[in-house]
Formats: structure tokens, sequence, C-alpha cells
């Protein structure tokens, strides 16, 4: 079940540091974004992600246990949101003779994951309600990984360029006293955390994109995208059939083109 939340310092059982190294992105067949270091890799790549530890008695240890609670740290003390995985969400088993490998059933809850990494400094691999960690890996970079890996799994619609032109597509109207025509864009380059923008009423700013409904375990039905703009504002995409929605504010916008 997710979690987000707000804690203090947090003390592990073990001393560890997060593992410093480059992420990367590797397409083909299989894309993965991934970190290696010396003596662990985490590996992330569709609908799944593979972890292997420092030891062999720890991917059994996992997997007897069936649980791996995934944290998300701001910081090297400050945990801000995490996921347990386990028998009731994910199948968890080792594959290649040695990585454990996180198989999600909802795709939901691997986008919500996927969302934290790329947000957050730190990533704990941990034991389930205990403060015994398998691994650290500093998350610097793990953004731009992850926008390649969603961008060859197809996890977003990708047109377009990282320019601030008024985005060409489905056009939303509608709202209450105040009429808004309101269109969006997902970028091939994203400029930085933005890799989106919005435009309404001709009036465009950058935003960013979460495929997770803000942690909820269950996104409502049709959830596309929430886009989060530079200015603080929030668009709630949906599609259901034939039928295109967004969402802002308390108001609705149907397409209008």
């Amino acid at each position: 079940m997710k979690n987000i939340f707000l804690s203090g310092c947090l003390l592990f059982c073990v001393s560890a540091a997060p593992a410093l190294a480059e992420w990367g992105f590797s397409g083909g067949q299989t894309p993965n974004a991934f970190i290696q270091t010396g003596d662990m890799t985490l590996e992330l790549q569709c609908d799944r992600l593979r972890f292997a530890p420092v030891g062999y008695a720890d991917s059994e240890d996992i997997v007897k246990k069936q649980s791996l609670s995934i944290r998300f740290m701001k910081n090297g003390s400050t945990e801000v949101g995490s996921f347990q995985a386990g028998q009731g969400n994910a199948t968890l088993r080792v594959v290649d003779n040695y990585p454990v490998e996180v198989v999600f059933q909802d795709s939901a809850d691997y986008q919500f994951i996927l969302d934290q990494i790329a947000a957050n400094a730190v990533l704990n691999l941990s034991m389930a309600d205990q403060d015994v960690s398998y691994g650290l890996f500093d998350l610097k970079g793990s953004g731009k990984a992850i926008r390649s890996l969603r961008s060859s799994c197809g996890s977003a619609p990708q047109t377009g360029n990282n320019t601030m032109e008024a985005p060409e597509g489905v056009v939303y109207c509608g709202g209450g006293q105040v009429k808004r025509q309101i269109e969006y864009l997902i970028l091939d380059k994203a400029d930085g955390e933005w890799d989106a923008i919005v435009t309404v009423n001709g009036n465009t700013t950058r935003a960013m994109t979460a495929y997770s409904y803000f942690g909820n375990a269950k996104p409502p039905q049709g959830f596309v995208v929430a886009l989060l703009g530079e200015d603080r504002s929030e668009f709630l995409v949906f599609k259901d059939g034939n039928k295109n929605w967004l969402e802002y504010g308390d108001y609705q916008y149907n397409q209008c083109n």
C-alpha cells in the first residue's frame, strides 16, 4: 500500500550510504533505466524492477519473506514516501540466479514508484516494517533516465519539441463563470523537470507530468495523467472510450475540437 508522509530522521540498523553512481538508460527490446555500483544494481524496466543486493543471502531473504519496503527520501535522513511490495500487490522472485525481480499487479503502483524515484534524492530498499536496509541508491539523474524509459515503453504520448509554442491537439473547453480553452503537450525533450506545456486561453506555462493519481491506490476511471504547472496549477486529464475531458480546479472541460 502506498503511503505519503513526512517523518524525522530515520535511523537504520545497519550503517550505509547511498550508492554514488550515474544513472543510465538502455533501449532495445527490453528498455531499462539503471544504476550500477561495484556490488549492487537496480534496474527499472517497463513494468517491473530488478534489484541485485550485495549478497545472494539478501535476495533469498527478500523472496522468502515476499516483502520489500521501497522508501523514498528527499535527503539522507528524511523519508517522504514509501511502497510496501508484497503478496497482495506484487510477485517477488529470484531471476538469472541472483537479482530479485518485483512484478507489480497494478501498473498504477509502478508508475507511482517511478514518479517518486524521479522526484527524490535517495532510494532505500529495506526489510518491510524494519529499519534494516538492503541497499541505498543515489537518485541524482534518475529523472532523465525514467523519462527515457517511459518514452520507450509508451507510457506517455510523445509529440512536439521542447519549445514554448502553443500545443496543437485536443482542445478542452468549458468552466464556470470564467470560460477557458485548455491544451497541453508532452515534450520529447524535457526542460529540466518540466516535460510538458499547458496553454490556458493563449497563456502557456511549463508543467511536469505524474502518471500516478497523487499516491492514491486506485485512480478514477479513465485517468491518464496529471499536469503540475510551474505556477502551481494542477490539471487532470481523462479519456474513457471516445470521451476526452480535463479537470482544472472545480471545473470539468470537455473536448471541443
